[in-house]
């Protein structure tokens, strides 16, 4: 009887160890898998760039590479906050929102460029300038998809 009761505490132990290191690693996940909801204002930082990096065209547009050259540098550098697809986490934004899919290159390259830091956003100045803009080709290249409303936001 002690031999039962000793493996099924044994199987408990690792049922409870398997459970919690799964939630560990969804943790950039909401809970309960729902996607943030949208939240316009999380974009507010977008209508700060001047009307100069709002004017601003992306030297790579025409580029055929810079789009797949984009999505190594956001799995390497983006993903991590933005979710693999770009819809947004607990820790960063959409950036397949309106708000960021509307910007102009040239606002978008600014906003990578001196980053938001209240909001845990990097500064992506130390990347040379023509990966920033692989990076902005490739976030405009995702296109719009807005989260269901009525569930959590991501932190602003």
């Amino acid at each position: 009887m002690k031999t039962i009761a000793a493996a099924l505490a044994v199987c408990a132990w690792f049922l409870v160890v398997s459970v919690v290191l799964a939630q560990s690693q969804n943790s950039d996940k909401p809970a309960g898998g729902a996607t943030p909801s949208y939240d316009p204002s999380v974009y507010a930082e977008l209508q700060k760039a001047s009307k100069k990096a709002r004017g601003r065209t992306n030297p790579l547009e025409n580029d055929p590479d810079a789009v797949a050259a984009g999505a190594i540098l956001f799995e390497q550098h983006c993903a991590e906050c933005h979710g693999k697809s770009a819809e947004a986490t607990r820790k960063a934004p959409s950036l397949r929102a309106p708000e960021v899919q509307n910007a102009t290159p040239g606002t978008l390259f600014w906003l990578l460029t001196n980053g938001v830091v209240r909001k845990n956003m990097p500064v992506w100045s130390k990347l040379p300038e023509p990966q920033r803009w692989q990076l902005v080709r490739y976030i405009k290249s995702l296109g719009v998809s807005v989260p269901e409303a009525g569930s959590p936001a991501p932190k602003p």
